[in-house]
C-alpha cells in the first residue's frame, strides 16, 4: 500500500497544527549550502530512498533535508530546493521505531523526506545517522535521553557575569555533555560590564582552571557607554581573553554548526541579536530576586550568522542532569581520569580511600582544588544516578 500524502494545512487554520510562523518570515534560517552532511549520512540517504520506494513512494518525491526549526515539535525541513513543514511518516510514529529516542527528530537532523507532487508539506520517512547528539537526561528512574540538537560541532556554554560567581558546576557539566556527545566546547561570558575588574579576573581564572587554559573563551558586554566599553576592553586585554561580537563569531567559523547552552536570562538571545546585527530574536529582562530570566526562546531553531557559521538557539535549560556521561567526564578531565586509573580500588570515590591516585596527584600539584571539586561532584552525581535507575532503562 502506498504511503499517505501529508494533509494540506494552512498555518493557524481550525483543526490544523498549533499556530506556526510563516516560513517566509524566518529570515534568520541558514541557506542549504551553509550546512553539510557527512558521507555516512549521504550513503544512508540512498538506502532510505530504496526502502521508501519499496514501500510505494516515488523516487522523484524523495529529498535529503536538514531540520532547521522545531515549533512545539513541528519541524521545518530545508532541502536543496525548498523549505517546508513536515509531518512524520507512519513508520516513525506507529512502526518499529515508535518509542525509540532516535525516532524523534531534533534540530540539526538530516532526514529522508517525501514531498508528494501538489502538496506544500512533506513526510519525514527516516532520520539519518547522527554524527553528534547533544542530549540530556530528562526524568528520573524511568526517564530518557532528550536530544537537544544533532550534528553539532561546537557547544557554546553561555554564562552571565555579575557579582555572583559564575556557575562552574554548570560550565563543567555542559563541557562533559559536549565531550560525551562528540562536540567541542567553548565558553562565552556575557554582560561583562556588570562585573568589576576583580570579579572578571576571578571568573575567567576559575573557568580556565576547570576547563583548562586551552578551552576557547570569549567575553561580551551589553554596555553602550564608551567609558565602560573601554574598561572592559582594557581588562579583557590584561586577561588575554578576546571579546566582542567578532570574538564569538571566531568560535563559529563558516561551515561549523554550534549550539548555545545556558540558563534563561544568560543573554543568549541578546548575544544572537548582536551576532546577527539586527533585532530578530525576542529578549526579556531578568528578575531582580535571583538574577534569573524567563524563557524568551520558545522554538528550537538554526540561526545563520553573517560571515560565520550556524548556531542552534535553544530555550534556556534550568537543569542539565548528568546520567551515563562517564566517557565525557574522562574526556573533559583527562588528567584526573588518568590519575584515577592508578587508584588501588576500582570503586574509589577519591575522597578518603587509601592508595587513591587522584588524591596523590592533587597533592603533587597536578591540578587545582576547583577543578578537582567539579570532577568529584559530577562523578558522585553519576554514581548516584546510576544506582537509582530502573534496570530496564537503557542509557
Amino acid at each position: 500500500m502506498a504511503k499517505r500524502s501529508p494533509r494540506r494545512r494552512r498555518v493557524g487554520c481550525p483543526g490544523s497544527a498549533p499556530a506556526l510562523p510563516a516560513l517566509s518570515q524566518l529570515t534568520e534560517l541558514p541557506r542549504f549550502d551553509e550546512l553539510s552532511s557527512s558521507e555516512r549520512q549521504r550513503s544512508a540517504f540512498g538506502s532510505a530512498c530504496e526502502r521508501a520506494v519499496e514501500a510505494g513512494a516515488s523516487r522523484a518525491e524523495l529529498v535529503m533535508g536538514c531540520v532547521v526549526r522545531l515549533d512545539r515539535g513541528f519541524p521545518a525541513v530545508l532541502s536543496a530546493d525548498a523549505l517546508f513543514r513536515a509531518e512524520f511518516s507512519a513508520r516513525l510514529t506507529k512502526g518499529g521505531l515508535a518509542g525509540r529516542a532516535d525516532a524523534r527528530v531534533a534540530v540539526g537532523d538530516w532526514v529522508c523526506a517525501r514531498r508528494p507532487h501538489g502538496h506544500d508539506m512533506g513526510l519525514i520517512e527516516e532520520i539519518l545517522p547522527r554524527e553528534s547528539d547533544i542530549a540530556r537526561w530528562r526524568g528520573r528512574a524511568r526517564g530518557e535521553r532528550q536530544t537537544l540538537a544533532a550534528n553539532v560541532d561546537v557547544v557554546l556554554v553561555v554564562q552571565q557575569l555579575g557579582e555572583r560567581p559564575v556557575s562552574l558546576d554548570r560550565v563543567a557539566r555542559s563541557a562533559v555533555i559536549a565531550r560525551d556527545c562528540g562536540a567541542e566546547v567553548a565558553v562565552v561570558l556575557t554582560k561583562a560590564d556588570r562585573a568589576s575588574d576583580e570579579v572578571l579576573g576571578r571568573d575567567v581564572a576559575a573557568v580556565r582552571e576547570v576547563l583548562g587554559a586551552g578551552c576557547p573563551l570569549a567575553l561580551t558586554t551589553s554596555a553602550t557607554d564608551r567609558a565602560e566599553v573601554a574598561r572592559v576592553t582594557a581588562r579583557a586585554g590584561e586577561l588575554g581573553v578576546p571579546w566582542g561580537v567578532g570574538a564569538v563569531r571566531a568560535l563559529v567559523p563558516e561551515g561549523v554548526v554550534a549550539i548555545v547552552l545556558g540558563e534563561s536570562g544568560a543573554g543568549k538571545s541578546t548575544l544572537l541579536n548582536a551576532l546577527l546585527g539586527r533585532e530578530v530574536l525576542e529578549t526579556g529582562a531578568v528578575r531582580e530576586t535571583d538574577d534569573m530570566g524567563r524563557h524568551t526562546t520558545v522554538a528550537r531553531r538554526m540561526v545563520s550568522l553573517p560571515g560565520a557559521g550556524v548556531i542552534v538557539d535553544e530555550p534556556g535549560l534550568r537543569s542539565l542532569p548528568i546520567v551515563g556521561h562517564e566517557r565525557g567526564l574522562a574526556q573533559a578531565f583527562p588528567d584526573i581520569a588518568e590519575a584515577a586509573g592508578t587508584c588501588r580500588f576500582r570503586d574509589c570515590t577519591h575522597t578518603h580511600e587509601p592508595g587513591c591516585g587522584v588524591r596523590a596527584a592533587y597533592e603533587a600539584g597536578a591540578f587545582g582544588q576547583v577543578r578537582l571539586s567539579c570532577y568529584l561532584a559530577l562523578a558522585a552525581e553519576m554514581r548516584a544516578s546510576a544506582a537509582s535507575l530502573d534496570p530496564d532503562v537503557v542509557i
